[in-house]
């Protein structure tokens, strides 16, 4: 119920302001506009701040569910209340349609293309007949109720704020959720979350759609709003605009869009309103102003206004610890299991004329700690990479459990049970420990994201957490599981990372210089981890640098050299070998 507080008082306050005693109609236009582009915006924090999809191209959606609208209510005479999902359906085939082409774009080539399919679009709305070409369609019916007609601006207010209220408790649900998590990963590139089964084409389409949605919504409200439409506020200037007031509110908060919304708007009215004066007609100063003014408040705040006020409250809002009791069910074995967990036969990497692994053969055994080391640049981490389908093979044969995996995607290979780390920390840094260690159970949950939505997905929700809670103590980092990723050391996120493998529930854990950053005392936990581990019946292959560690922890060593499987055997065989010696451990054989 404290959660909710705020929201509650936010909502009572929205809704008295109407009747206010004096309260000028204009300021209730300022208040319509405010929600109209906060619809928006809120699409725009998902997409961008939190999916890391730039997009420039979000007026267009709105002039897809305005034009939606206006079409059907005028020439067809249907009730505006049933365009509403017309509107919404409208703008979502076209954002799968633009989604579909847009979503594989990458770089600086993704806000390239929206910026290129927004004017497309604006252009298109200008030349159809059938939309009134420039000069729109006019005539709108107005929003009704009963007998209640919406005609002013203080009657559509009500409509406009619930709507704005209902879609944040939406998206805040959205983003609180297993989809939510995966969809926020994206932001470190696909790579991570796909390595614990996130099906990153999907995630990007599904949060390009719902932007989309929200966006048609608007359009929809501004169309019975103003009740006339055309091209004019759907074009890129537009679209350049809403992006603006994500960013100044706060990209990656849902309040910060209704926030940036409100600064945005009510700064252009003022500078529009007074600058004349002040300057006597000379010029259209307030876009001069209002560029400069953006630019020193993004200096104040760059991350955005919503965080940086968040940051000055007295009190923080906490978070109910995950129930550990919760289980979640295990990973399902085979009661006989191949003794060989992982092969690898011959396998070969060349990338042009270069060669990272030649035709190197080695197996993973059950119950058992490999490590693989060699030199930097000796291909080790292009092995991991090829073993968990980050890459794919030139020649040779992976497999695991006695299935071939050569071309499988990083997906399937997380369903058979393989989990890594990474060599560089693929965290998110704005994400807390438990949240980011939960990712790792994705695979392992059933809620969509429309049962996050509406909050159905707590049970499922709940034992995802419990299970990352678990982890997170397994590896000792209990008293960080509230704390942001990116505050901790680079030790203590090589740990989070275990956690977050561990949340697969695998069978096989490769571990790419887990030691790295730790101090001795941090290396000996992991070692002693690492050996429970094996001994519960999990198999372990870790690249290394750290010898000791590996010396005293590893079954067996395979060594590399060059991409050149140049030795394997026991450690103590590894420590006399010559060829290692002379490639490795930097004496003369």
């Amino acid at each position: 119920m404290m959660k909710r507080l705020p929201i509650i008082v936010f909502a009572c306050v929205m809704a008295a302001i109407p009747f206010i005693p004096g309260m000028p109609p204009f300021w209730i236009v300022l208040l319509d506009n405010i929600g109209l582009s906060a619809l928006v915006a809120m699409g725009l924090v998902l997409l961008t701040g939190v999916g890391g999809l730039t997009s420039f191209g979000q007026a267009a959606f709105c002039g897809f569910g305005a034009y939606t609208t206006a079409v059907l209510a005028t020439a067809y005479g249907v009730s505006p209340w049933l365009t509403l999902p017309l509107s919404l359906l409208v703008s979502g085939i076209a954002a799968v349609v633009l989604g579909l082409v847009t979503v594989r774009l990458s770089g600086h080539y993704l806000p390239l293309g929206t910026i290129a399919w927004g004017i497309g679009l604006f252009y298109l709305f200008s030349k159809l007949e059938f939309l009134g070409r420039n000069d729109g369609i006019s005539g709108i019916p107005p929003l009704s109720i009963g007998s209640l007609r919406m005609l002013d601006p203080g009657t559509i207010y009500f409509a406009i704020w619930i709507a704005v209220l209902i879609s944040a408790l939406l998206t805040v649900n959205l983003l609180d959720s297993r989809t939510g998590r995966a969809i926020r990963a994206l932001r470190r590139g696909h790579i991570a979350a796909e390595a614990f089964g996130v099906q990153t084409p999907r995630a990007k389409l599904l949060v390009f759609i719902y932007a989309a949605v929200l966006a048609g919504l608007s359009g929809w409200f501004y169309a019975h709003f103003e009740r006339a439409v055309n091209p004019t506020p759907f074009g890129a200037q537009a679209g350049i605009e809403y992006l603006f007031i994500a960013v100044v509110g706060g990209a990656g908060y849902v309040w910060g869009g209704v926030l940036g919304a409100a600064i945005v708007v009510v700064l252009k009215e003022v500078l529009q309103s007074y600058l004349p004066y002040l300057f006597h007609g000379e010029g259209q100063l307030e876009t001069i102003v209002f560029g400069i003014l953006l630019v020193v408040l993004l200096q104040l705040a760059p991350t955005g206004v919503w965080p940086w006020l968040m940051t000055r409250l007295p009190f923080r809002p906490g978070r109910k610890r995950p129930d550990t009791s919760l289980v979640l069910p295990a990973r399902a074995r085979a009661a006989a299991a191949p003794s060989v967990l992982l092969e690898i036969d011959n396998a070969r990497k060349q990338f042009g004329g270069v060669i990272a692994v030649n035709d190197v053969s080695f197996d993973v055994q059950a119950r058992e700690i490999v490590a693989l080391i060699g030199p930097n640049g000796a291909g080790k981490s292009t092995t991991f990479n090829l073993i968990t389908g980050v890459l794919a093979s030139s020649g040779g044969t992976i497999s695991v459990l006695g299935r071939n995996i050569d071309r499988a995607p990083p997906q399937e290979v997380a369903k058979l049970g393989i989990a890594r780390t990474f060599q560089h920390v693929k965290l998110v840094p704005d994400m807390t420990v438990l949240e980011n260690v939960a990712i790792g159970a994705h695979l392992r949950g059933q809620a969509g994201a429309l049962s996050s939505m509406f909050r159905l997905d707590r049970a499922d929700e709940a034992k995802l957490l419990a299970e990352a809670a678990r982890q997170i103590e397994r590896v000792g980092l209990a008293d960080q599981i509230d704390a942001l990723a990116g505050s901790l050391s680079l030790g203590q996120q090589r740990i989070v990372e275990i956690a977050r493998a561990l949340c697969v529930d695998p069978i096989l854990l490769l571990l790419d210089e887990p030691a790295a950053g730790l101090r001795h005392l941090e290396k000996q936990q992991l070692a002693t981890l690492l050996r429970q581990l094996r001994d519960g019946g999990m198999s372990v292959l870790l690249v290394e640098h750290d010898m000791g560690f590996v010396m005293d922890l590893a079954d067996r060593i395979v060594v590399l050299d060059f991409g050149t499987k140049i030795a394997e055997g026991t450690p103590q065989a590894i420590k006399t070998n010559p060829e290692v010696i002379k490639a490795y451990l930097g004496a003369v054989a």
